[in-house]
């Protein structure tokens, strides 16, 4: 986020899309309501009727993998009603005119023909984006998860370059983290183009400065992303060391993987809780949970906060710290560090945005151990920065990116004559590891389903609550069916919690050509009712996740 998560309860416009906020990230949207109440006008662009939707001033129900459309025609009204910081972009930025170009060729009527939504409505929040100070976007997974994702990201922010919505309060560009330390695993190298503190691998002044530090050599090509990594398991990947993920649940297209994982020579998970990645595990390392553990975990706004240990892990698990350590020694390095915060301060030590944070600087002080220190913090005098870009863009100038529309790599035709979407759930936690052995969460929704228009369902014969079978291009899962008008006509929505019927078998692995990331957002799909004596064995209710299952 170049912004921080207090300033959200004082913008005066919130534009949220792709973000099911109250269910993904319900502590933001906290904020988003309370800056809500206090008059801000929000504006929701989702293919779904989502809870946020409903305290909207718009509601933007586009068509699904349109953001482009929407996206390039608010800044065709921005730039054709001189609503442009003409000063902010002469000034801070570079390239705009390429996007000026480009955009010329998506008005609003044209937008509307493609995404569902009025001229009028795009014209209306593009005006109010543009014209209101503390005005911020907030986006998540409904945004990336294409295989245009790049492309949506980059028109998102061409808008806040062209309307200088940028290096002040209460405004920016908010991507929301998906997962606990997911900021902090990227700040920390954990990607193939990266060192720690977003030096790039192929930079060779860093590369040169990172094998120096570390007393090895590495390469400087770029490493393959988790797309790629999963497609080549068992092919020129012979083996896989997993931490706390379920590859065969969260991946797309995952019963290609799962073919992978059987080739695979050796595969390692390590994780605090079993779960379906380890049936093809070799090796298991029990790890450690949050409240057995200490350390640092940097938030979505770039907050890096002190864990601390409050009890001791149970049986054999151990901090991954630790594990990591050992299973280094016992494969010939001579690693020496003895607490989390040798680690982090090694760390620290040659990436300048955390130069300035450390384990002692977190504990000495009353204040900062409730509220950690946000980076950039170049130095232990700095106080850490709250939003991004105040002092000037940080790159120099900010590039502005022309985007044309790519539509999805999959579209409804008369054999899957559907669309369908992925997500998330309040009482759920991604592959819901965790969640679904905690009884009261898993009694709020111990099951599986898929969200179908009536109008679809009764086409096809489908009962609110039947149990259809949902089918693609990769294979098939069994699911209730439940009446919704939440989804749009010819869309279908399920969430991706649930192992009996994993949402994922059926996902395309279709990959950004930037970043690989997969088109988990928009496949073609067709539903159809099961019959008697086609229920698969097994698939309601789950019991391997029973509140008593063995870790």
């Amino acid at each position: 986020m170049t912004n921080s998560i207090g300033e959200i309860r004082n913008a005066d416009f919130l534009f949220v899309i792709g973000s099911n906020t109250s269910e993904a990230h319900p502590i933001i949207a906290m904020e988003m309501k309370r800056a809500v109440r206090r008059g801000a006008t929000m504006v929701v662009a989702d293919p779904r009727k989502i809870w946020m939707s409903t305290i909207a001033e718009k509601h933007l129900q586009l068509k699904p993998g349109c953001d482009v459309w929407l996206l390039n025609a608010m800044a065709h009204v921005i730039c054709e009603e001189g609503l442009v910081d003409e000063a902010f972009v002469a000034e801070n930025t570079e390239g705009f005119e390429a996007v000026r170009e480009t955009v010329k060729r998506y008005s609003p009527e044209a937008a509307e023909e493609h995404t569902g939504i009025s001229a009028e409505d795009i014209r209306w929040v593009a005006r109010k984006y543009a014209t209101t100070e503390k005005a911020g976007i907030y986006y998540t997974l409904g945004i990336t998860e294409h295989t245009h994702g790049t492309d949506n990201v980059y028109a998102l922010a061409n808008l806040v370059l062209m309307t200088g919505h940028l290096g002040k309060p209460s405004s920016g560009m908010n991507p929301l983290r998906g997962q606990n330390n997911v900021q902090g695993a990227n700040d920390a190298g954990a990607t193939p183009i990266f060192l720690p503190g977003y030096q790039r691998v192929d930079d060779p002044e860093a590369h040169a400065r990172y094998e120096e530090a570390w007393g090895t050599t590495f390469p400087s090509e770029p490493g393959l992303n988790l797309n790629v990594m999963m497609k080549e398991v068992g092919k020129s990947i012979k083996g896989l060391f997993v931490m706390g993920e379920d590859v065969v649940l969260s991946e797309p297209n995952c019963m290609e993987l799962e073919k992978g994982m059987n080739a695979a020579e050796f595969v390692v998970v390590q994780d605090a809780f079993f779960n379906e990645t380890c049936r093809f595990a070799d090796v298991v390392f029990p790890a450690s949970v949050f409240a057995e553990k200490e350390g640092v975990f940097t938030n979505s706004e770039r907050r890096v906060q002190r864990v601390r240990k409050a009890v001791e892990p149970p049986g054999e698990a151990r901090e991954d710290w630790r594990i990591l350590i050992d299973l280094a020694n016992a494969s010939g390095a001579d690693w020496s560090f003895d607490s989390p915060a040798e680690v982090y301060d090694e760390l620290a030590r040659d990436a300048d945005k955390f130069s300035g944070i450390s384990h002692a600087r977190l504990d000495a002080t009353v204040e900062l151990p409730k509220t950690g220190l946000q980076w950039p913090c170049p130095s232990p005098e700095h106080p850490g920065t709250t939003f991004l870009h105040e002092e000037g863009i940080l790159r120099g100038k900010g590039l502005f990116q022309a985007v044309d529309y790519r539509p999805p790599a999959e579209l409804p035709d008369e054999d899957y004559g559907l669309l369908l979407s992925t997500g998330r759930t309040l009482y759920h936690y991604n592959c819901a590891t965790q969640t679904r052995r905690e009884s009261g969460l898993d009694a709020k929704q111990s099951e599986a389903w898929v969200e179908m228009h009536p109008r679809d369902a009764k086409k096809r014969g489908i009962e609110d609550r039947d149990l259809v079978e949902i089918s693609t291009r990769r294979g098939s899962i069994q699911v209730r069916a439940l009446y919704s008008r939440q989804v749009q006509p010819r869309c279908i929505w399920m969430p991706l919690h649930f192992f009996e019927a994993r949402a994922n078998v059926i996902t395309n692995d279709a990959g950004d050509p930037v970043t690989d990331t997969a088109e988990y957002k928009v496949c073609a799909a067709e539903v159809r009712k099961v019959e008697e004596g086609e229920v698969r064995e097994g698939l309601f209710p789950g019991t391997f996740y029973g509140v008593d299952a063995p870790a």
